[in-house]
């Protein structure tokens, strides 16, 4: 059966009382309602709210196009039939770059008609070779699947607070595995190599040197992605928070400590390195200010390059942080290390703090990686240790095929 692609329910975070899509055909004025007032529980945390809002979104598609039901009807049985639609969605509603949900037009806010719900994406490494994505390789991956599951049970769970239905059919799956894969270890962690972080931060110190003006920032962005294991959303500025140099501070037994807001708007102290504490020292060196912050200096902790005022879109960080990247690989590359250069095109920003982690954990408690990183557990900072799998490669390495 083919099904012509919806168009989007929820706006951005600042027009979540847009109203718009209640014109649309198929919507179910009381689903839609009781939707919003869930997505506006979690205004304080942009990811947090964008996360739910496509699942959320996606779900009440489904629910009045393809089943033509409201969520109280939905039971164990419809939300299967749910991740399996997730896993194998029509053409129709799948895209092929990211687009904006709503637009402008004629002074209103308006439903993007070039907007999907899904999106089929491919390799960095692919799209440097001009490869475009395609809606026949679409393919949800099992995080996704798990992530899908969690936020349904989550909002399923308001729904019975607010009395608007009478169970949880998410929380009656029993058997998920026909969905989730059970893995025998953890996960890979996407990180770099020791050789890869070593050209990374050498280029981003090169950089540096050769246009202060215009990387000085780049090295300081590097240094603590990694040393602090930032993510790119601690350092970018935003309606919630918006970092300055006083939130580097020194406690009363002359150690430094970072405060930032991170993931679900938790607020939590990183404990500064010397070597980081080095870093900050010549960044503001540069800037023309004192070494070291003072409590009272509330000056954005990254200024734009042009105008005034801190970076507040994490694009540009990218941007930033990839240029270093790919003078990394040419340097990998000249330098005769091909693999390494191949295996860095695939490194996102947030490789740095999964690196970051990692190297830590070797040498420091887990504990206090654990409360630097601001992991709600110690089961996750565990993800990064691989001493185990070291030793057990290293066992298998001289396995002969003939004896």
């Amino acid at each position: 059966m083919e099904y012509l692609s919806p168009l989007a329910l929820f706006d951005a975070l600042e027009f979540i009382n847009h109203n718009s899509a209640i014109h649309h055909d198929k919507v179910n004025q009381k689903d839609l309602e009781k939707a919003r007032g869930f997505l506006k529980c979690y205004i304080g945390s942009v990811g947090t709210f964008n996360s739910y809002r496509r699942e959320i979104e996606r779900l009440l598609h489904w629910c009045w196009i393809v089943a033509e039901k409201t969520l109280s009807q939905l039971k164990r049985e419809d939300i299967e039939n749910f991740i399996r639609f997730c896993q194998n969605p029509p053409k129709e509603w799948i895209g092929t770059k990211k687009v904006a949900r709503f637009i402008d037009k004629d002074d209103q806010r308006i439903p993007n008609p070039t907007w999907r719900p899904f999106v089929a994406t491919i390799s960095k490494a692919a799209h440097r070779k001009g490869k475009l994505p395609d809606t026949k390789n679409f393919a949800l991956s099992q995080g996704a699947v798990k992530e899908s599951f969690a936020i349904l049970s989550t909002f399923y769970n308001y729904l019975l607070q607010e009395e608007y239905v009478f169970m949880n059919p998410v929380a009656l799956i029993r058997q998920k595995s026909q969905f989730l894969r059970k893995q025998q270890s953890h996960a890979r962690i996407r990180r770099l190599t020791e050789l890869q972080w070593d050209y990374v931060i050498n280029t981003a110190k090169n950089m540096a040197e050769q246009n202060p003006n215009k990387h000085e920032r780049t090295l300081f962005i590097m240094t603590a992605l990694y040393a602090m294991y930032l993510r790119i959303s601690e350092l970018a500025a935003s309606a919630r928070w918006t970092p300055k140099m006083c939130d580097f501070y020194r406690d009363q037994d002359g150690n430094w400590w970072f405060l930032t807001v991170g993931k679900g708007n938790k607020e939590r102290q990183i404990a500064v390195s010397d070597a980081m504490l080095e870093g900050l020292k010549r960044y503001r060196k540069f800037l023309g200010l004192s070494l070291l912050p003072s409590p009272a200096d509330n000056a954005p902790l990254l200024l734009r390059t042009k105008g005034k005022g801190p970076i507040t879109s994490t694009t540009y960080i990218r941007e930033i942080v990839q240029t270093c990247f790919d003078n990394a690989m040419a340097s990998l590359q000249d330098d005769g290390h091909t693999e390494e250069a191949d295996a860095l095109n695939e490194a996102t920003v947030h490789w740095l703090r999964h690196t970051g982690i990692s190297d830590d954990v070797k040498h420091r408690p887990r504990e206090h990686v654990r409360d630097d990183a601001g992991h709600s557990s110690s089961a996750t900072t565990d993800k990064y240790i691989d001493v185990q799998l070291r030793e057990r490669h290293r066992t298998a390495k001289k396995k002969p095929i003939l004896t």
